[in-house]
């Protein structure tokens, strides 16, 4: 697959801009993330078990981590920063999206699709980057 760099742009802010605030949020207000997340009067956390702040700060955390190495991929729109930002976002995304869509319950329909389609953009996006990465190394001179 062969993206052009400013849609490799796109995708990497998307996805660090997304890690962003998700991170900053669950990090520094963690029980407004779990009672209020994603915000706009839905509540996807809180139905999903007991309030856990250790466990909320760590989500936030490592959200605030994966954009730190998204925005750097950005920055520099190295091949192998692409790739690295796009493998950990795929390992933080496809098992959270898997996650959600064997355990959707307590969520209405709408919730459920809007869930599962923002976070089906978390293993879609890196994968076409990491294609997108892997088609240029394998074509660049040595």
């Amino acid at each position: 697959m062969n993206l052009n760099t400013k849609a490799q742009r796109i995708m990497l802010g998307y996805l660090g801009m997304t890690s962003l605030l998700i991170g900053a949020w669950a990090q520094f207000a963690p029980r407004s993330f779990y009672d209020k997340f994603p915000g706009l009067g839905r509540v996807w956390v809180a139905i999903d078990g007991p309030y856990n702040e250790h466990l909320i700060r760590d989500v936030g955390g490592l959200n605030l981590a994966l954009c730190a190495v998204l925005v750097f991929a950005l920055v520099t729109m190295g091949r192998t920063m692409i790739q690295a930002a796009a493998i950990g976002s795929l390992l933080y995304g496809v098992p959270h999206v898997v996650y959600h869509i064997a355990n959707h319950s307590g969520l209405d329909t709408g919730d459920a699709v809007a869930s599962i389609g923002g976070l089906a953009v978390f293993a879609v996006l890196p994968l076409l980057l990491l294609l997108s990465a892997r088609q240029e190394t394998g074509t660049a001179a040595p």
